[in-house]
């Protein structure tokens, strides 16, 4: 009879270094290839000089002398980015940036796409840099929709030619659907739904059209809304509503891991408090045992009346009375008066 051996599953497959350090969540393809470039990514010992290189789980990958960060599980975070922010990790200029003001419990994340300074709204989070570069791509489809506020005139009929494309000094946009929603003053307020996200695609498209854009807001990426979300907040979107918005293909795609479990699933929990060890018997100090009061014993704190207290009797020591010794004073004219308890005996309780 033969015996079947179950098969440990394929083997990992080596991918593309810039793949491998995106996915780790420690920055972009792009920025990965400009690392390497830069010389600070070394695999086995040895600096790398180009991206075209494939690793393995077994390989070593030091990035600026520390090790690739572990793989977490996918997730992903809603931000209502204010105006005066920059989209970037380091900013030459000094100003301030995204994820400078991002809560201090999150890990490291990265954007899916920019938003310029002077433009607000929803900003996609990721600690996954294949989830983000999925996102980011045209083919993905998913539609970004922006209420943008510009100076000047214009009318429904001039926005219904950016559903074709538009051209603008040679940079051929794709399809824009643009609609007036009303006029106020001298400014215009219109939304947009685009599917490229072309650098300054809004402003450039409006410009070609006489309209000078001075506010621009994001209100959806794909199937996530701004919403209610306040100006600054951050707000996670659950890992199932996750995989469900992604889909099958994209989850694929992006190589997404929905099953890796957090630190506290995993069993990493805090300590209990330690308990005080007992003490041995054989070090540890007697204690003075309580005395034990016999019958007849009356405490000293019981008996108000000095001459009572005269009288009490010590632990230890049995009961001793003489007989026929009086008790009490002598009564007047000099006989003593008995006790009126039998010599001897115990009293009962």
């Amino acid at each position: 009879m033969k015996t079947q051996t179950k098969s440990a599953g394929p083997a990992p497959k080596a991918e593309r270094i810039a793949k491998v350090m995106a996915r780790a969540g420690l920055c972009s393809r792009r920025d990965a290839e400009r690392w390497i470039a830069e010389g600070r990514v070394s695999l086995n010992g040895k600096v790398l000089t180009t991206p075209a290189t494939t690793v393995g789980p077994r390989d070593d990958v030091l990035v600026d002398g520390k090790p690739l960060p572990k793989r977490e599980r996918t997730r992903l975070w809603l931000f209502h980015k204010p105006r005066g922010l920059v989209t970037t990790n380091r900013d030459p200029e000094g100003r301030p940036t995204v994820f400078e003001k991002l809560p201090a419990e999150m890990p490291r994340v990265m954007s899916v796409g920019r938003l310029d300074i002077n433009t607000e709204g929803l900003l996609l989070l990721t600690n996954d840099g294949g989830l983000a570069r999925v996102l980011e791509l045209p083919a993905t489809g998913w539609l970004r929709r922006y209420r943008v506020r510009a100076y000047g005139s214009i009318t429904q009929a001039d926005l219904d030619r950016l559903a074709d494309g538009f051209a603008v000094d040679g940079i051929l946009y794709g399809a824009i659907e643009a609609t007036l929603d009303r006029e106020q003053g001298e400014n215009a307020w219109l939304t947009l739904a685009l599917r490229e996200g072309k650098n300054r695609e809004v402003k450039r498209v409006l410009e070609a059209l006489g309209l000078a854009v001075n506010r621009l807001i994001r209100v959806s990426y794909g199937p996530f809304q701004l919403g209610d979300l306040a100006d600054g907040e951050v707000r996670e979107i659950r890992g199932r509503v996750l995989r469900d918005q992604l889909g099958h293909r994209l989850a694929v795609e992006a190589g997404a891991d929905f099953d890796t479990p957090f630190a506290e699933e995993a069993g990493e929990k805090k300590p209990a408090p330690k308990k005080p060890a007992k003490k041995d018997a054989a070090t540890a100090k007697p204690q003075p045992k309580k005395p034990r009061r016999r019958r007849g014993m009356v405490d000293v704190d019981d008996v108000p009346d000095k001459r009572d207290r005269n009288r009490t009797l010590r632990p230890g020591k049995p009961p001793v009375r003489t007989a026929g010794k009086p008790s009490g004073k002598p009564a007047a004219g000099g006989a003593a008066k008995p006790s009126g308890r039998p010599s001897g005996r115990r009293p009962k309780p």
